[in-house]
């Protein structure tokens, strides 16, 4: 077997921020809550004393196992390098959605911020496309898109 399982995301406040993909993003709970910590951990991670709680929220469009958001936070954290969408590494998360304008409007709302402007491309066969980078509460960059028949 061979499959894509989750994409973690370290937190300062993880209740903060699971509330936040759970509202605005309509990730779902699945139950998935973690309490980690133990000698296996230290050695994975390579930390001493690493201690690990969160939870695992499944993606919207999926039912309700596979892929998740992983929102985790460590009892001791490393100083934030702020995202950029041209650093290299994993630069955002994408979310197609019914309305960019309203989601973005959501994401303001809650503690989010825009990145960029609102911006619509014309794709091949007629097709249009709505796009958006924006940030969650803790500044990770996330592509809002919206696509539709002309």
């Amino acid at each position: 077997m061979f499959r894509y399982v989750h994409t973690n995301i370290v937190a300062r406040d993880k209740n903060k921020l699971i509330d936040f993909y759970k509202k605005v993003l309509h990730c779902c709970s699945i139950g998935e809550v973690r309490d980690l910590q133990g000698q296996w951990l230290d050695k994975m991670t390579g930390l001493n004393h690493a201690h690990i709680t969160g939870e695992h929220l499944v993606l919207p469009g999926y039912e309700n196992s596979l892929p998740t958001i992983e929102i985790f936070s460590y009892d001791e954290l490393k100083n934030r390098i702020d995202s950029e969408i041209n650093r290299p590494g994993i630069a955002h998360i994408a979310f197609e959605v019914d309305d960019v304008l309203e989601t973005l409007r959501e994401i303001l709302d809650n503690g989010g911020s825009k990145l960029g402007e609102v911006v619509t491309a014309d794709y091949p066969n007629n097709v249009e496309a709505t796009f958006v980078y924006a940030k969650d509460p803790e500044g990770n960059i996330l592509e809002l898109q919206s696509w539709r028949n002309r």
